[in-house]
């Protein structure tokens, strides 16, 4: 057993959190959602008052945030993690932010003597929920090691990506081409469909054609063929259209900043800016295919 602090318990680290405490792990949990704490104290975590509560004495920190500020903010700032927690601890932010966010507090972590991962994830509330989530993670040997059995109580694949950051660089890099990849599939679907062919039908030729791939065959934007599919629930995420536009426009930034052509990338970002702005962000992101559809 091993004492964990989990902090940020929102649609995926409620799932994540509950994971771990009904693995037998003693896991203090955080939040500034009371009801979310309640939802993983329901499952075997105690609640802790503050991040430095929740910190005090934990081997481990699990952090699961909305985005950058929030992770310098509760691993740099006063009362934050690392003034809180005990000298050998280990850190693991599940979080998907910035690169150099990443690679700056991982930085602050290991001047300060800890050991650090980023280890954000693919997979979905679904996956989070059912401890099936895919890490990418970023940081030293020592720290993966350490992180790993961690990490394997909420995941089923776990991959060391290299240097601190690397895991951020995968995840963008990932849900830059699954954005890309959505449109594409909807776009194909709504065309089979306006010329007569039936989604079923389309779904039985292309998913075992050259047209495969994750977005048609796990998580199909058609209703019909993927039940399991946001697509047969009226578009409940799922991963969320404003969770998607915030992964490409990470992306974009690091394309920038990298000098590196992104046009398809960009194209995403902005048609899903578009469904964003348009009050559709809690849609779920395959839900594009209603806009394709002028449907909304």
């Amino acid at each position: 057993m091993t004492q964990i602090a989990f902090i940020g318990l929102g649609n995926m680290g409620g799932g994540m959190c509950s994971n771990l405490a009904k693995a037998g792990h003693d896991v203090r949990a955080f939040d500034l959602n009371a009801e979310a704490i309640s939802r993983v104290v329901a499952q075997g975590a105690v609640a802790a008052g503050s991040v430095a509560e929740a910190v005090a004495g934990a081997e481990a920190v699990v952090t699961m945030l909305p985005a950058g500020k929030h992770v310098k903010s509760v691993y740099l700032g006063e009362d934050g993690i690392l003034s809180a927690a005990k000298p050998g601890t280990v850190f693991l932010d599940c979080s998907t932010i910035a690169v150099e966010v990443a690679r700056e507090t991982a930085k602050a972590a290991t001047d300060a003597g800890f050991l650090m991962v980023d280890a954000p994830v693919s997979g979905g509330t679904a996956a989070a929920d059912a401890g099936t989530l895919t890490f990418m993670v970023g940081g030293t040997e020592a720290a993966f090691e350490r992180a790993k059995p961690i990490l394997e109580v909420m995941g089923q694949k776990i991959v060391h990506a290299g240097a601190s950051g690397n895991g951020q660089v995968a995840k963008i890099a990932n849900n830059m081409l699954l954005g890309i990849s959505m449109i594409g599939t909807a776009e194909a679907f709504n065309l089979a469909e306006k010329l007569g062919l039936d989604a079923q039908t389309f779904f039985d030729i292309s998913s075992t054609a050259s047209g495969q791939c994750w977005s048609m065959t796990s998580y199909c934007p058609a209703p019909g063929p993927v039940q399991t599919a946001p697509s047969n629930r009226d578009y409940q995420p799922g991963f969320a259209v404003d969770m998607m536009l915030k992964d490409l426009r990470l992306a974009a930034d690091a394309a920038n900043a990298a000098d590196v052509q992104s046009p398809l990338g960009a194209m995403a970002e902005k048609i899903y800016a578009g469904l964003s702005e348009s009050g559709q962000g809690g849609l779920d992101f395959s839900g594009v295919i209603l806009r394709l559809k002028n449907e909304i």
